[in-house]
């Protein structure tokens, strides 16, 4: 613990934002900034609080990696792909009706909603994580939570696009295997003040956590895949629409990486924050209820290659469930199906409860170019 306490350091903080930063925010950010080792932080215009290290924001070390700076939905990201139809397929009701019903089924929220489970690929289910404990997790909870969705911000989305075809969008993550792995490595790494603990990236511990963590981002990818061949099968049962995989784009935005930045290599910690390399492909949603886009990365290296993983909170939970009432949501999804019978669970999901995703995009138009704008039609979010 010493080698890791006896750097005091002040990282260069660079940050584009949509809206002023509330005052907690930015304390844990000057928080973060003055943690061992901490070279730089990027400020995404999404940001907002959360435990320890806020979302939205990017974390350059050089030797120590941070757990709480990736976050525990390890490898949460997100998919989109094309399908041979058009989106006014969906325009009759009884259709989109049916189509939300099948998406409850075959892609249930919580882990035992499902009567069987869904293969994983070799390279996710033949892996062998660090720890008894985590296998144990990765067996068990991995097998029963792969390929559903979660709740909160995780959601199933039809979209349209300009030439109005029709488009898949999936959000979700690593589900109980990732918080695992972060609490498993976190009980094993050193504090270094400020509620932060740190592993050394060259230490079995810090190589434990960088094995881990990969796994988890598999895994959540993989699982993305999974839900959406079920979504396509699911939107092929009533339109005959087939996914059309050339199209895919698939990105995640909680997660850490050796990249090579101004010269220098550095372990990238991204909690909340998308990369953006110069030519890379990304998803950038809006809210429920709100447009989406297909960016394309422009390379900033100043934002450390990265960008906004989507519109960000402007209230908290429980903001939004005091403020935001049932007929304020009904209000907002005018247009979109939506399980009309969530609504009253929905309210901290409502489109107000979050930042306006134009606004993320001008403050970011250094980091990405939006390539495709895409209408929601069709939400489907798990409670």
């Amino acid at each position: 613990m010493g080698a890791m306490m006896s750097e005091p350091s002040l990282a260069s903080l660079r940050a584009w934002l949509a809206a002023p930063m509330a005052r907690e925010a930015s304390e844990a950010i000057e928080r973060l900034r003055r943690a061992p080792d901490i070279q730089r932080i990027a400020v995404m215009p999404d940001v907002h609080l959360s435990a320890d290290v806020c979302i939205g924001v990017v974390v350059a070390t050089s030797r120590l990696l941070y757990p709480q700076a990736v976050g525990g939905d390890i490898g949460c990201g997100m998919l989109a792909v094309a399908m041979d139809i058009e989106a006014a397929a969906l325009h009759v009701p009884r259709i989109a009706g049916e189509i939300l019903a099948d998406f409850g089924r075959v892609v249930p929220a919580r882990r035992r909603n499902r009567g069987a489970s869904i293969p994983q690929p070799e390279d996710v289910a033949g892996a062998t994580l660090s720890h008894p404990t985590l296998e144990s997790v990765r067996r068990k909870e991995g097998a029963l939570e792969f390929a559903t969705l979660g709740s909160g911000n995780h959601f199933i989305e039809l979209q349209e696009d300009e030439d109005g075809r029709l488009w898949m969008m999936v959000h979700s993550g690593s589900r109980a295997p990732g918080q695992a792995i972060r609490d498993h490595h976190l009980a094993r790494a050193q504090p270094v003040g400020g509620r932060l603990c740190a592993l050394d990236a060259s230490s079995d511990a810090g190589a434990a956590y960088l094995h881990d963590a990969a796994w988890a981002r598999r895994f959540a990818d993989a699982s993305r895949r999974a839900i959406a061949d079920e979504v396509g099968r699911a939107v092929a049962k009533w339109l005959g629409a087939a996914v059309c995989w050339d199209t895919l784009i698939a990105t995640d935005h909680n997660h850490v990486s050796r990249e090579r930045h101004g010269g220098v290599d550095l372990w990238v910690h991204r909690k909340g924050a998308m990369p953006a390399r110069l030519g890379e492909n990304g998803v950038l949603p809006g809210s429920m209820g709100a447009l989406s886009f297909h960016v394309q990365g422009r390379g900033h290296e100043a934002a450390l290659c990265s960008s906004a993983h989507g519109a960000g909170r402007a209230l908290s939970r429980t903001e939004a469930r005091s403020k935001i009432t049932e007929r304020d949501l009904r209000r907002q999804m005018e247009g979109i199906w939506y399980d009309s019978r969530l609504t009253s669970l929905l309210r901290d999901e409502a489109p107000s409860a979050y930042k306006d995703i134009r606004a993320v995009l001008r403050a970011q138009k250094e980091m990405v170019k939006v390539t495709r704008t895409l209408r929601p039609v069709l939400n489907y979010k798990g409670v």
